[in-house]
């Protein structure tokens, strides 16, 4: 191989283990926020983890986290919890930077 297959081959190793490592945090960040707002609405724990699975299972159907967000807000809506989605939103990102160190923690 040339330098320069070298090069591109090393850049496509790095993308794609970046895109891998982005799929598990947005997976463990789903879990965590799911947690969160099941603590919101006060659920058991069986409970929660059963609602924070929905909640990775709604992003992996419909890929996008406004779609979390906004299910998470209409749930918390619906039980008379006045969480706006502005906070929610920012929970996520605060859960997302967490499920990136704890990967790369785990490497």
């Amino acid at each position: 191989m040339s330098g320069f297959e070298d090069r591109e081959r090393a850049y496509e190793d790095k993308f794609s283990h970046e895109q891998e490592i982005e799929f598990k945090a947005a997976a463990r960040r789903d879990t965590l926020v799911g947690m969160w707002a099941a603590e919101q609405l006060g659920m058991s724990e069986a409970e929660a983890e059963a609602y924070a699975r929905s909640i990775f299972e709604l992003d992996m159907e419909r890929k996008g986290s406004e779609v979390v967000r906004d299910k998470i807000h209409a749930d918390l809506e619906a039980a008379s919890i006045d969480i706006s989605t502005y906070l929610v939103e920012k929970k996520m990102t605060e859960f997302m930077e967490e499920a990136r160190r704890e990967i790369k923690a785990g490497e």
